[in-house]
């Protein structure tokens, strides 16, 4: 459930991360509560993280400084996994937007929701599913990027299933007269894919989605009292 007033964590690992996204990354967020911490973990003695340092002060983002102790092992996932079960267990934040695309996280992240806390991922189409499947909700960086604007599809993603999810939503949400709202809809396609988001294959919106497939649902918007409509689906 979309809380607009819930205060959140947003823990990004730098080593795994793409800065010149922060702005989109933070606008998404913000769709799902309010962005009360916002904290970047890595070494920031190396090069690799001077693009980040741009983004800190105009962000209000803090830097997490880990250094790599060991050859081969990534300190800067334990750092940021320490933290969040500090911000966990001291009752602050509702929720927690863990920016990476490693499957390290997985397991953080199916802990706090077992605390009963909201967890959105953030990070590219290539991250593993046993993250993005460990998150209520999941967007991909592709979708936040300037090319996203021109409604191009995550080129990776398999078309046909979206049809497949959507079709096994709209049965979830369906009334007895085989109609389903598409808000409910939204809700269960979530449910059953924390990444499903319309803009990885070209649209904007659920809706024009659904509709550039005719020959598999059909829709209605009836009028409301208010002189508003709304949208509902069934399977052909």
């Amino acid at each position: 459930m979309v809380s607009e007033s819930r205060p959140l964590a947003m823990l990004i690992d730098g080593d795994n991360a793409q800065p010149s996204l922060i702005e989109n990354i933070l606008a998404e967020t913000a769709k799902y509560g309010v962005v009360t911490t916002r904290r970047v973990y890595g070494d920031w003695t190396t090069p690799q993280m001077n693009g980040w340092k741009d983004s800190l002060h105009s962000y209000a983002v803090q830097p997490m400084q880990q250094f790599g102790y060991t050859v081969g092992k990534n300190a800067t996932d334990s750092a940021l996994i320490i933290d969040a079960m500090d911000l966990l267990h001291g009752g602050t934040v509702g929720g927690f937007c863990i920016v990476s695309s490693d499957s390290d996280y997985t397991r953080l992240a199916t802990r706090i929701r077992e605390q009963g806390l909201f967890v959105m991922g953030i990070g590219r189409s290539d991250t593993p599913k046993s993250f993005v499947n460990a998150c209520e909700i999941f967007v991909y960086t592709e979708n936040l990027s300037p090319q996203a604007e021109k409604e191009v599809p995550v080129a990776d993603l398999d078309v046909s299933d979206w049809t497949q999810t959507t079709t096994r939503a709209i049965e979830m949400a369906a009334q007895d007269d085989g109609w389903a709202f598409l808000g409910a809809v939204g809700t269960y396609l979530r449910q059953l894919d924390p990444a499903f988001d319309a803009r990885s294959y070209g649209y904007k919106q659920l809706s024009p989605l659904i509709k550039s497939r005719m020959d598999l649902f059909e829709t209605r918007e009836p009028r409301m009292g208010n002189g508003t409509s709304q949208v509902y689906v069934r399977v052909r």
